[in-house]
């Protein structure tokens, strides 16, 4: 199953408040959550937690699940192409959207996303140092578990190999430790997780340190 991450950003004259709003309230319930291709869905809005990595200009991010062999379908779909499609340059600067398919390895927590959970989530948008090859960056970063034993979960989600046919995505990579509250986080960055993060993992890229905490909320559990 692609685990697709999408990091987005308000169009010109929008606050990232309403943007926000927009997202959550409307867009992800009236449009996105209608394509029928698409497993589970959340929508994650930013929280004010210094986390030590640069913000890469977005305001939010979703998380979407949906088979392989289904994805073109959901892309041809009347309610991708007429309802989600059609109603992003409403809300989203569209030009400047991040979508990133991967396949997600969970080191820490249960499989699945946990019935009820509510996570504040770290997120990071890893790109390996400049000698390393995909698959050693791979290998060293599951060996790695950087603040996974803090977190309730934490995710790698590893860009699929069809992002690099015709060169390479922006990132290789996408991680994410989830807490079980804002507070939780807050305190797991403030007693060293945040600086192991920033400064401590010499196989990424020191030009790439790009992340981000924000609150899950769930569209779609399961279908």
């Amino acid at each position: 199953m692609i685990h697709q991450f999408i990091f987005a950003a308000p169009k010109p004259g929008l606050s990232p408040e309403a943007f926000a709003s927009y997202w959550l309230n409307f867009h992800a319930p009236d449009y996105a959550a209608r394509i029928p291709q698409i497993r589970r869905y959340l929508v994650a809005t930013p929280l004010p937690l210094d986390t030590g990595r640069d913000v890469p200009g977005f305001a939010g991010a979703a998380e979407i699940w949906l088979e392989a062999d289904e994805q073109i379908a959901s892309l041809q779909s009347p309610e991708f192409l007429q309802g989600a499609r059609a109603d992003e340059p409403r809300w989203a600067a569209f030009w400047q959207t991040l979508a990133l398919d991967t396949d997600a390895v969970v080191l820490t927590g249960e499989p699945e996303p946990p019935a009820g959970s509510a996570y504040a989530k770290l997120y990071g948008l890893l790109k390996r140092a400049p000698d390393l090859s995909r698959d050693r960056f791979r290998e060293r970063l599951l060996a790695d578990r950087a603040g996974g034993a803090r977190a309730d979960r934490h995710l790698i989600g590893f860009c699929r190999d069809g992002l690099y046919g015709l060169g390479e995505p922006r990132f290789d990579a996408v991680e994410v430790l989830g807490f079980a509250d804002a507070a939780a986080l807050r305190a797991a960055l403030d007693a060293g997780l945040r600086e192991r993060l920033s400064a401590g993992r010499p196989f990424l890229h020191p030009e790439y340190r790009f992340g981000f905490a924000a609150q899950e909320h769930w569209v779609i559990r399961t279908r």
